[in-house]
């Protein structure tokens, strides 16, 4: 099978997308991030010959999740003390209940063109790594052909480094890369700002990113008549 899993955290205010605190609050930081959430399970879902995984954390948020993906999803949880601890596990998961190719999605980028996924598992026929690099330095995928817990060692997780350390890991390796076009996760407020811009762009019930905008929207972060 091809596996891929979203990397998700329970909206919980408070503990998801602190760093737009401010200018949102605290609520209406897990309200945009439920919606993110949302976006994401959707585009994977419009995915065909893929299994898809929400790998969640903490663990005990395993009902609510269960709650909110449809049909055809499966989560499982994610175990570990860092973001690379955490990959290395849902990778292992994966790749024990049998997948051929598996690619770890954030959660962090609602407009996140569905092709570009499918696009990795095209490539993972003929290379070892896909990467979709972030314009921050992080990536918004990573996809393998097998279980390297060595790839996710000793990066500077959260920095502009994250990217450009796991290609040189790769290639220490062995492993051959092909990188993505970049995307944008949301971050910050300057990334808050860049979406907001993005949505208001786009045609209203059009499909893309249609839960985040529902909760830009409610919190008055759209102008009135966009799309």
């Amino acid at each position: 099978m091809q596996a891929a899993a979203i990397m998700a955290r329970m909206p919980v205010p408070g503990c998801v997308k602190t760093r737009l605190v401010p200018p949102l609050t605290p609520a209406g930081a897990a309200r945009l991030y439920t919606g993110f959430l949302r976006d994401t399970i959707d585009r994977l879902a419009r995915l065909d010959s893929i299994r898809p995984f929400v790998a969640c954390t903490p663990p005990a948020a395993e009902d609510f999740f269960a709650a909110i993906v449809p049909a055809g999803f499966s989560c499982i949880p994610q175990a570990g003390d860092d973001l690379g601890e955490r990959l290395v596990s849902v990778a292992g998961t994966l790749f024990s209940r049998g997948a051929a190719a598996t690619v770890l999605c954030d959660s962090d980028s609602p407009t996140l063109p569905g092709r570009y996924i499918a696009e990795a598992f095209r490539r993972l026929k003929t290379t070892d790594i896909v990467i979709g690099l972030c314009d921050d330095g992080g990536y918004y995928l990573i996809g393998m052909q097998r279980h390297e817990p060595r790839l996710f060692a000793g990066i500077p997780w959260s920095s502009p480094q994250v990217t450009a350390r796991t290609v040189a890991v790769a290639a220490d390796l062995d492993l051959a890369v092909s990188l993505l076009p970049p995307w944008y996760d949301v971050d910050t407020a300057a990334d808050l700002a860049r979406l907001c811009r993005e949505i208001a762009a786009l045609p209203e019930g059009g499909g893309v990113a249609c839960h985040t905008r529902r909760a830009l929207a409610a919190m008055g972060l759209l102008p009135a008549g966009s799309g």
